[in-house]
């Protein structure tokens, strides 16, 4: 990536973006297609993207924990198109479950889901559904709460919670309701039922309009990181900076001046200075806090967000039976994987040498924890062992491998999560004015990239603006924009309020 970008203490930036991802990338490229000066400061040396990158081994891709490009939005859309207009391809959903040794569709095929639950199995579910309904909790506050008055105890019990504490590590019963009211939004078991149903006689459309049912999404024909590679490089055509190993260390606000001054340390060990008069941050809102000056308030709420963590193992091998799924999901207790990638379902372009099998294991766990800091060769070994025990590949037919490690891939919804993150964002609107956290980790909100894209968005008119005609916050989970609906950005960007006017750098 170019990045020579030199600035001194004496110039002024109109706004720093923290962060390479979805979110800064879609910010930056806004801003400089309105010929406004930006500047996007990206930690990893190599890779744009976050945790959307492509990753690269010999000549297999892999993609950090999968990225359907399916939106409600029809401004993210139309973003997508215009970024990388020739490089989509159309891709079948195909999502299974594993639990005790047996794979169920995902979404659920009822008479497959009957089959190899059993009719007991199946009674006792529906009897536990009935339960919940006549008896729920009243105000759910965790997610264990949550999906038992959606599902009853015993589905949530098959089909949940297993697989929901391998990916957070904790008791479902610690995991705030807001988690499922988010991810799991508009699938309720009858809506569930007359979808498998509607699928199990192989018939397709029908009302169910849950995002967890989609049958197809598109997907770049090189992974994710296409689409990321080529807006830093349109953002640059068009007069934004992009640099690359640069972890930001240090912001200073002056409130007399309203500037920032924002200190980054390069890969060899350097420190540079820049000024701005908007920062915008995509970094952890709890490393955020903690850089900077002067010491928010809320500190101590920012301290009390954690992160989870989880690291890929790439298993390549010969070529096995053609596996048709995108993703399995592992809910089986007897193994540590959450998840298997099937990457030649993403894209055949993936697989380096177009014949072989190429399986991601998806492990979760804490940056420093036992999983994390495993060697390679350890980490290799247990994926191989618990592919042959799930039996999507034979172990002695595994040629190569490697390992990628990803972490703050997820925001964790604990109990006390809403509340430090509201307290924090109170502070921000009133103490720092001109610094907009944008994306998954800058606002703590664990959101698919449309919606990231969609704050940057949002965040970049506001400046173009020159004032907060959009609430960022408010953008809900399916990167609609809630106050104003989807109509409120699209006026904004062809609004002849947008005319295009230098700004001193």
């Amino acid at each position: 990536m170019p990045g020579s970008f030199r600035a001194g203490m004496g110039d002024i930036i109109e706004t720093i973006i923290i962060g390479a991802g979805p979110a800064g990338l879609t910010a930056g490229y806004t801003l400089a297609k309105h010929e406004r000066a930006v500047l996007v400061l990206e930690q990893d040396p190599v890779y744009v993207g976050g945790i959307s990158r492509t990753a690269h081994y010999k000549d297999f891709l892999f993609d950090i924990g999968g990225h359907r490009f399916f939106s409600k939005s029809k401004e993210i859309v139309d973003l997508w198109n215009e970024i990388l207009p020739d490089d989509f391809i159309e891709r079948p959903r195909l999502s299974r479950i594993y639990y005790r040794g047996k794979f169920y569709a995902y979404p659920l095929r009822a008479f497959e889901a009957l089959k190899n639950l059993g009719l007991v199995e199946s009674a006792l579910c529906m009897a536990s559904f009935a339960c919940a309904k006549a008896f729920p909790v009243r105000s759910p506050r965790t997610f264990h709460q949550w999906v038992r008055n959606q599902f009853g105890e015993r589905l949530f019990g098959i089909f949940f919670k297993t697989y929901t504490e391998k990916v957070w590590g904790m008791s479902c019963d610690e995991i705030s309701a807001d988690w499922a009211a988010q991810r799991i939004k508009g699938l309720s078991l009858g809506a569930a039922i007359v979808d498998g149903l509607r699928r199990s006689f192989g018939l397709r459309g029908g009302a169910v309009g849950a995002k967890s049912l989609i049958e197809s999404f598109r997907y770049p024909r090189r992974g994710p990181g296409m689409m990321w590679e080529a807006a830093a490089r349109k953002m640059q055509e068009r007069g934004g900076r992009l640099l690359m190993g640069r972890s930001v260390t240090a912001l200073d606000y002056n409130e007399s001046s309203k500037l920032w001054t924002v200190q980054a340390r390069t890969a060899a060990g350097d420190v540079e200075s820049y000024r701005a008069r908007h920062v915008m941050s995509s970094a952890p809102l709890r490393d955020l806090m903690n850089a900077l000056t002067p010491a928010p308030l809320s500190l101590f709420n920012a301290r009390d967000l954690k992160d989870r963590d989880f690291l890929t193992v790439v298993l390549i091998g010969r070529p096995q039976k053609e596996l048709p799924d995108n993703w399995v999901y592992i809910h089986d207790p007897s193994v540590k994987v959450g998840r298997v990638q099937n990457f030649r379902s993403w894209s055949p372009e993936m697989i380096g040498d177009g014949v072989s099998t190429c399986l991601g294991l998806e492990y979760f766990c804490f940056e420093g924890d036992g999983l994390w800091t495993a060697a390679d060769a350890d980490l290799v070994a247990l994926a191989k062992n618990e592919i042959g025990r799930i039996g999507l590949m034979d172990p002695a037919d595994v040629t190569d491998a490697c390992v990628v490690r990803q972490p703050k891939a997820y925001p964790v919804y604990d109990e006390a999560y809403a509340q430090n993150v509201e307290t924090i964002r109170r502070e921000i609107a009133t103490r720092f004015p001109t610094l907009h956290p944008i994306g998954r980790n800058g606002m703590h909100k664990y959101n698919n990239q449309d919606h990231a894209m969609m704050t940057g968005l949002l965040a970049a008119l506001n400046i173009i603006r020159g004032e907060e005609a959009f609430d960022v916050w408010a953008v809900n989970e399916d990167a609609e924009y809630s106050e104003s609906g989807v109509s409120g950005a699209r006026e904004a960007l062809t609004s002849e309020r947008l005319t295009p006017r230098r700004v001193a750098s």
